[in-house]
């Protein structure tokens, strides 16, 4: 006779379907990536070609014979380098009323640990920045007020505007943790979310400034007594992934069901000119 056990819901197809999806929903660093090279990623070292097509030069039309210039796009690679896995074990013990809420317990858990380690490396991206895209330094770290937070989220928005990052159809976005958004939300210029219903804004942010959409991640943890805050159009930082596989064993030394999953995934930023970053001392 067969023995199942309440966990018999768990469904390795089910659990990879639905956790892509809330991870696609509500990740805060994803909704300021664009994703369009991430193709097909089976294994760890997949590569993601990307094509960066040339500047095109405009003359004046004089009485010389029109030149042409050669075109050269420029290509560079996506590697798909980082690999995580969870892993746990489901003790057939453990009595659930319903095995579609523990399902669900277990996705949104597994989904904010994922969360964590891919939105800390997405925002590490702010290396990338060039120093002219730079509000304050490590050396000299701006320090923020309720009075002078608006100047300074002015100047990281004009450094996007000046790089030609921002258009009408490229909004900027701007990324702080809550240490700063307490601040922030003490400014009379800041815009609550309520009060741009009009306008759609990202999912989870609450308000604009300095034209740039607000998102918080606690992710932005200090270092060495600073904060990187991080702003840009979405065309800046490409990312590809995949939850590769979940899988359901069963332990042989114990009345339990082992359940691991893998995720792939990797970044660059193709346009450092499309990000800015302020270096903010840490209260």
């Amino acid at each position: 006779m067969v023995q199942t056990n309440s966990y018999s819901a768990f469904i390795p197809e089910i659990w990879s379907q639905k956790l892509n999806n809330i991870l696609e929903k509500e990740c805060v660093m994803l909704q300021c990536v664009n994703r369009n090279y991430e193709g097909e990623i089976k294994n760890q070292g997949d590569k993601v070609k990307i094509i960066t097509p040339a500047e095109v030069t405009v003359s004046t039309l004089g009485s010389e014979n029109i030149s042409y210039s050669e075109l050269e796009p420029k290509s560079t690679e996506l590697v798909i380098d980082q690999k995580k896995f969870f892993a746990f074990k489901i003790n057939d013990v453990a009595q659930v009323q319903s095995n579609t809420d523990i399902m669900e317990a277990h996705l949104k858990n597994a989904k904010k640990a994922i969360e964590e380690v891919q939105d800390a490396y997405l925002l590490g991206q702010h290396s990338n920045v060039a120093e002219a895209n730079t509000i304050g330094s490590d050396a000299e770290p701006v320090s923020l007020t309720k009075t002078n937070i608006y100047e300074h989220f002015v100047k990281l928005a004009l450094a996007l505007k000046n790089s030609n990052a921002v258009s009408a159809s490229k909004r900027p976005w701007v990324v702080i943790n809550p240490t700063i958004e307490a601040v922030l939300l003490q400014s009379t210029e800041f815009i609550n979310a309520f009060n741009v219903a009009d306008e759609t804004l990202r999912e989870g942010a609450i308000g604009r400034i300095a034209g740039m959409d607000v998102l918080v991640s606690t992710n932005l943890t200090a270092v060495s007594s600073k904060y990187y805050v991080l702003a840009g159009t979405n065309d800046a930082i490409t990312f590809a992934s995949q939850l590769a596989k979940i899988e359901s064993l069963r332990d042989k030394d114990s009345f339990s069901d082992l359940i691991r999953g893998l995720y792939l995934y990797g970044a660059k930023t193709v346009q450092p000119d499309a990000l800015a970053k302020m270096v903010v001392s840490a209260a």
